[in-house]
């Protein structure tokens, strides 16, 4: 392969949403919640040239808040909830999704990064 032969980009995202190595599927991606490796233990594609920075929390914040939003005002009036009460499970429930979302975001932009050849991964095979 070639470095302009084209790499297929929903498999990439799917396997960084998934937290596994984009060029192979199988090597884990990230050594902690948010640490990219810096190759993949499998096909040792390295991975240290990505450029996620603040990507994937900008991501999370647009997922959660447009997914919360609505449930907050549907619950609002619906059920007219104690403020703290309706607070409480917002909050709680913003965390979750905020926590389960960043890695797989990461992950994703990392793919795509890997996919369109952008910064140092043009060079890889």
């Amino acid at each position: 392969m070639t470095s302009t032969d084209e790499r297929a980009v929903k498999p990439a995202l799917l396997r960084g949403w998934r937290r596994k190595c984009p060029n192979c599927g199988a090597g884990p991606m990230l050594s902690g919640y948010l640490t990219v490796r810096d190759s993949c233990p499998v096909c040792h594609e390295e991975l240290h040239h990505h450029r996620a920075d603040d990507g994937p929390a900008y991501l999370t914040i647009l997922v959660v808040g447009h997914l919360m939003a609505p449930f907050l005002h549907f619950s609002f009036t619906k059920w007219q909830p104690e403020p703290l009460v309706l607070a409480s499970t917002l909050s709680v429930g913003c965390v979750a999704l905020a926590l389960y979302l960043l890695p797989r975001l990461k992950g994703a932009i990392v793919g795509f990064q890997w996919a369109k050849r952008m910064h140092g991964f043009k060079a890889q095979s």
